[in-house]
C-alpha cells in the first residue's frame, strides 16, 4: 500500500496549518525530535542533510514530540532555541505532534507506512519523495549519516 501525504495538513509554530503537498517536487525527510533523547545528538547530523542535500530538493521537517519519556517537555520558542545554539539547527520546526496512541498529523498518516504501526521512538525519520508518496521509514537508532539513508535520500532526490 502506497501513502502519499500530499493532503496531508500539519500545524505550523503560528498555529496556522501547512498543507505537506506545498512541497511538492522536493524531497522531504519527516522526523520526530525531542531535546532530552538519547538520541537528540541527531539534530546536527539532521542540519547536515539540509546542508549537503538543501539546494538539490531536500526538505528536513521536524515534528518535536513529548510522546516518550516526556523528552520534549519545552515550548516552541525554547525547543528551536536549543536546537539552533546547540546544535546549529535551522531546518524547519513545526508544532508539537503525537507520534502514537491518539496521533495527530503526520503521524496519523505516517504510522500507516509499513511496517505499519506507530512511531516506536523519538528520531524515527520517514523519507517522501517528490510526488508525496512515503518511500521509506528510518528508526531511530539510523543516524542522519548512515550510508542507507543517504543513499535513499540521493536515489529520491535522482528520482
Amino acid at each position: 500500500m502506497t501513502i502519499n501525504v500530499s493532503d496531508v495538513q500539519v500545524r505550523t509554530p503560528d498555529g496556522s496549518q501547512k498543507c505537506l503537498g506545498d512541497y511538492a517536487g522536493n524531497v522531504v525527510l519527516i522526523v520526530n525530535v525531542a531535546s532530552r533523547c538519547g538520541f537528540t545528538k541527531q539534530y546536527a547530523g539532521l542540519q547536515a542533510l539540509q546542508d549537503s542535500y538543501g539546494s538539490k530538493g531536500l526538505s528536513v521537517l521536524g515534528f518535536p514530540c513529548n510522546d516518550f519519556g516526556g523528552q520534549e517537555p519545552g515550548t516552541l520558542d525554547e525547543i528551536k532555541s536549543f536546537c539552533s545554539t546547540t546544535y546549529g539547527a535551522s531546518f524547519e520546526l513545526f508544532d508539537k505532534v503525537h507520534a502514537m496512541g491518539s496521533t495527530t498529523e503526520p503521524y496519523t498518516t505516517l504510522n500507516q507506512m509499513e511496517p505499519a504501526g506507530d512511531v516506536a521512538w523519538n528520531f524515527e525519520k520517514f523519507l517522501v519523495g517528490k510526488n508525496g508518496d512515503v518511500i521509506g521509514r528510518f528508526k531511530s537508532g539510523v543516524d542522519p549519516d548512515d550510508a542507507d539513508l543517504k543513499e535513499a535520500i540521493e536515489g529520491a532526490l535522482a528520482g
